[in-house]
């Protein structure tokens, strides 16, 4: 997959930045020295942390350029760093207070040594925050996961894409096999949106990016109005002209 388009992500900065300030104000360390945050994109939540802990030392990690070129001019008195959080993070072991992740664990593959090899990166006493997206059973991943396996598309997608959140029951057994001190809640989140073509804009950065990648200027187009078709009949417009964007998410804490 190519790389992250920041503007085009942070065009619904507010929605996706609440979970992040939800989750950081339920950590709860006086004065953590050392934070850093996996899959900062454009900055959003390292600015969460940030305020919530502005004496602390955060550094964004991520592995998109055009992400961090973003975060370092969003937040300049953050450091930024390119890291693969799938890959090695042996140079990190009992390195932070915190270890901070907002939507970003879910295009990561083999949770069952993630978690526990981000669980490692934490001092004695540190705290692991996670927040990830659990859209499976909501309208716009059904549309896309049908329009994407259907006769007419599915030869375009030679790499579709792989979804590798495990289930709740799953993380709760993970989680304690590290440690005896950890919980786990479920939010969801009621966007307001002016259309289905919001969704579309939100959808462009993320769950669509893939296909759309793959296809042609025309196709892009013809994709995009099958899956618009098929949104305008789930998410019915309200007494007020907008649409419910239900967003479930799920997260969890456990201190080392």
């Amino acid at each position: 997959m190519g790389d992250w388009n920041s503007e085009q992500y942070l065009r619904f900065k507010a929605q996706r930045t609440q979970p992040s300030f939800d989750l950081a104000q339920r950590i709860a360390l006086n004065e953590p020295h050392e934070i850093i945050d996996i899959g900062c994109g454009p900055g959003n939540s390292t600015r969460v942390l940030k305020n919530r802990f502005p004496k602390a030392h955060i550094i964004g990690a991520d592995n998109s350029d055009n992400m961090l070129e973003s975060a370092g001019k969003n937040v300049p008195d953050c450091e930024f760093i390119k890291l693969d959080a799938g890959g090695e993070v042996k140079e990190f072991r009992e390195k932070f207070d915190v270890v901070f992740s907002n939507a970003c664990l879910q295009w990561i593959p083999n949770h069952r040594q993630l978690i526990p090899n981000l669980f490692s990166m934490l001092k004695s006493g540190g705290v692991l925050a996670v927040q990830i997206p659990v859209q499976f059973e909501e309208p716009i991943h059904k549309i896309i996961a049908s329009t994407v396996s259907s006769d007419k598309w599915r030869g375009k997608f030679t790499n579709p894409r792989i979804f590798y959140t495990l289930s709740d029951e799953e993380y709760f057994d993970i989680l304690s096999e590290l440690t005896d001190d950890f919980e786990m809640w479920r939010t969801v989140y009621f966007h307001r949106m002016a259309g289905v073509e919001s969704i579309i804009e939100w959808y462009k950065s993320t769950g669509l990016k893939p296909y759309l990648e793959a296809l042609t200027e025309a196709e892009s187009k013809e994709f995009l109005d099958e899956i618009r078709s098929q949104l305008e009949k789930e998410y019915a417009k309200r007494k007020n002209g907008e649409v419910i964007f239900r967003f479930p998410r799920l997260f969890f804490m456990a201190k080392k």
